[in-house]
């Protein structure tokens, strides 16, 4: 029992400093944990650790903070998931939720705006790059380019944001895997997405509505953690009116600012929203079906590894996000590019992340300084 308790402690402190330092975004993340877990700790074989990556990608949720979960039920069983996941996301939460703060009382005051102006433009290249880079790897065939094709159609015409990713994921996997007899694990997955879909938010706002739309968002949210910007934008800003355009950019801008997963950008909302008791729900919510999942996924991995069905519907979900990041893009864009300030930092910021490939905790504190100076031209 002593020696499970010293994993605990271990596990805790291990990632109670990744979640400091873990900036960059989750490949940046997990090259932290290939560099500390696996080459100087060595806890986990390389090629197991790499298993688990890739297994990250068959569920939803963030896929780095995923990883956590997996070392540590690797190290201490499903003690172990919860310890590693809780202090891997508390630093990043805690950020946040005080910049949430911050931003509600003082948001609006002179000193504070011209900063977030020149953030927002150097978030959306942020957005762009990830866009570009998520393309290269999933567009694999003419047919995946036909599914995440007929999702952005779907999205243009108005379908819900969830309905539109799910249902690319379930078309990819009756087209790509039609001859498949190995359809266990696909169906399962498949059924507790469409399960999700069933279960809507009051437009009401309320502990429980916002509680329940962050928990959903957390079951079905595949991709990347900026696809969250997606359910964010389609939902909170369009269908419910809780938030605005520009205080969604202004919510996933800070929470740019802080290491660990984009997804505490629930956190800020949250207390954006309803106070302290808001952001603590909506942090819940967002990173409880992750400990579920990885919980039940965790044991078998290498079966899910080897099935061609979890992988063409792996492949489906990843282009029908980048169909949702496109057109959400576009829509943001529409909304911030105006004038010449914003449209130079956007510039300078694509030159940033594309041609010198900045950490996007630089590129976005550029934006926010550069904002700041164009506003005293």
């Amino acid at each position: 029992m002593s020696g499970n308790k010293e994993r605990l402690l271990e596990l805790a402190r291990t990632f109670l400093r990744l979640g400091v330092i873990g900036f960059g975004g989750p490949a940046a993340t997990i090259a932290m944990m290939d560099d500390d877990i696996v080459q100087r700790r060595r806890w986990l074989s390389r090629e197991h650790f790499l298993d688990l990556v890739g297994a990250t990608n068959l569920i939803p949720g963030p896929n780095s903070t995923e990883m956590v979960m997996h070392i540590g039920y690797e190290r201490a069983k499903f003690p172990g998931l919860v310890v590693a996941g809780a202090c891997f996301i508390l630093p990043a939460a805690l950020m946040t939720g005080v910049l949430g703060w911050l931003y509600l009382s003082y948001g609006t005051i002179p000193e504070v705006e011209p900063f977030l102006v020149g953030i927002k433009p150097a978030v959306l290249a942020i957005i762009l790059s990830a866009l570009w880079r998520l393309g290269r790897t999933a567009m694999k065939s003419l047919s995946l380019f036909l599914v995440g094709l007929i999702v952005a159609s779907a999205l243009v015409l108005g379908a819900s944001e969830v309905l539109a990713l799910v249902g690319g994921g379930i078309l990819g996997l009756v087209w790509l895997q039609w001859r498949s007899r190995s359809l266990e694990a696909g169906l399962a997955i498949t059924g507790a997405a469409y399960l999700m879909l069933q279960v809507q938010a009051a437009k009401t706002l309320s502990l429980w509505a916002l509680g329940l739309f962050f928990l959903k968002v957390g079951a079905v949210l595949y991709g990347s953690g900026y696809v969250l910007i997606a359910f964010l934008e389609g939902d909170l800003v369009q269908n419910y009116g809780w938030l605005t355009e520009q205080q969604l950019l202004d919510a996933v801008a800070i929470g740019q600012f802080t290491p660990g997963p984009v997804l505490t950008t629930a956190t800020f909302i949250g207390v954006l929203l309803l106070g302290l008791p808001g952001g603590t729900v909506a942090t819940l919510a967002i990173f409880l079906p992750s400990f579920v999942f990885v919980a039940i996924l965790n044991p078998i991995v290498p079966r899910l590894r080897r099935s061609p069905l979890t992988a063409s519907f792996l492949d489906a979900i990843n282009v029908s996000a980048l169909a949702l990041m496109a057109i959400v893009t576009v829509r943001l864009g529409a909304a911030v590019l105006f004038g010449w300030a914003p449209a130079l930092i956007f510039a300078l910021a694509v030159l940033a992340v594309f041609r010198f490939r900045l950490n996007v905790a630089m590129v976005v504190l550029g934006g926010g300084v550069m904002g700041y100076l164009l506003q005293l031209l």
